[in-house]
């Protein structure tokens, strides 16, 4: 503490020469965060651009106009997008789907599920759309002689589909048994491998928080936590508490420590950062904050980045560099369009409002902003 008292009395006579509204805020925030806080935030003052940090609404709906393919007769089967969720286990089941429907709701051509075998006749049943794979395991049915092995067949069993995906969402309804996170582990690893994208949602952000070396410096990795999801990682990367008052700042700082990542910050304004920039979606949406919608947007992700990176693929136009990530564009056109499904959902449904509603109201807020004619 009184290393952090000198500091701040450093800076106070400094400040006393300068008018700026920019340095008195920072004064504010030495004194008052205190301890690494203190560093962070002056790393933040000497970093480029690090006072400077602005968070810009993000033209949502310009950019699904811009990266959401044609209706093409001429177009094959997996062309409009391939994605697999990693995820499902014995106590959750919906959260895989919600993901892997979502994505086909909104135009992907194909979509897959690896789960365990517990979970994998539930999942089918709720639709026959999906290709369920029942391939994860957990410890209870492992002894612990055959762990090496049955690792290797599990992991063995996803990445010879691995080159097939355009993008995997890792978690939803993962759960948090030991074995099956290191064989998720060993997943997250080979995709890598492969450059294959991936959105870590659930409890795949568990995963990844207590091991950040999965996605360090992986530019087409997205971390999408909710509210405590987003506190557990600004305090295992950042070592302080969440700042609401300097969100942005912070976000970018969160999303240049972990490493060329981009992190989505779910809440009441979506923010989106790969280090470079803060995009900001503030497009109105539901009071209805029904379980399940997480899911949806990691989907949603999945399909949208997956189309950005085909759009970017094929075109020169000139692009500003943080517009140039498909990894942020797929969060800014997710965002846009879950908030826009579950307002028209709410304005039908009102408190009954679920999330299987929301995913039937895909396709319509779609071809609202982007016509299939």
């Amino acid at each position: 503490m009184s290393s952090t008292v000198a500091l701040s009395g450093c800076f106070e006579n400094w400040m006393l020469a300068s008018s700026s509204a920019i340095f008195r805020r920072q004064l504010f925030l030495l004194k008052t965060l205190g301890g690494h806080c203190c560093r962070v935030h002056m790393e933040r003052i000497h970093g480029a651009e690090g006072a400077r940090a602005a968070t810009l609404e993000a033209d949502a709906e310009g950019i699904i106009r811009k990266i959401t393919p044609v209706m093409d007769p001429r177009l094959y089967k997996g062309q409009a997008g391939k994605v697999a969720v990693i995820g499902g286990c014995r106590e959750y089941t919906g959260a895989p789907y919600f993901a892997a429907i979502s994505a086909l709701k909104i135009g992907a051509d194909l979509s897959h599920v690896f789960c365990t075998k517990d979970a994998a006749t539930v999942i089918k049943s709720y639709s026959p759309e999906l290709i369920v794979h029942p391939v994860l395991e957990e410890s209870y049915g492992v002894r612990d002689d055959e762990k090496a092995s049955v690792f290797g067949k599990v992991v063995g069993d996803v990445t010879k589909w691995m080159q097939r995906f355009d993008c995997l969402v890792v978690g939803p309804g993962l759960g948090r048994d030991t074995f099956l996170l290191d064989c998720v582990s060993g997943i997250i690893r080979h995709a890598r491998e492969a450059n294959i994208p991936i959105v870590i949602d659930g409890d795949g952000l568990f995963l990844v928080t207590n091991n950040l070396d999965l996605v360090k410096g992986y530019s087409l990795a997205v971390l999408t936590p909710n509210i405590n999801e987003y506190k557990r990682l600004v305090e295992k990367v950042l070592d302080c508490e969440v700042n609401e008052e300097e969100a942005s700042e912070q976000l970018k700082l969160l999303a240049r420590r972990i490493g060329d990542v981009t992190i989505f910050r779910k809440g009441k304004l979506d923010l989106i950062s790969d280090g470079e920039r803060v995009n900001k979606v503030s497009i109105s949406g539901s009071p209805r904050r029904c379980g399940g919608q997480g899911d949806i947007l990691s989907g949603s992700v999945a399909v949208f980045s997956s189309w950005a990176r085909q759009r970017l693929s094929s075109t020169k136009e000139a692009t500003e560099r943080s517009l140039s990530n498909p990894m942020v564009l797929g969060c800014i056109a997710a965002s846009a369009l879950l908030r826009k499904s579950a307002a028209l959902a709410f304005a039908s449904k009102k408190r009954a409002t679920l999330t299987t509603d929301i995913i039937e109201c895909l396709g319509r807020s779609l071809e609202d902003i982007c016509p299939a004619e």
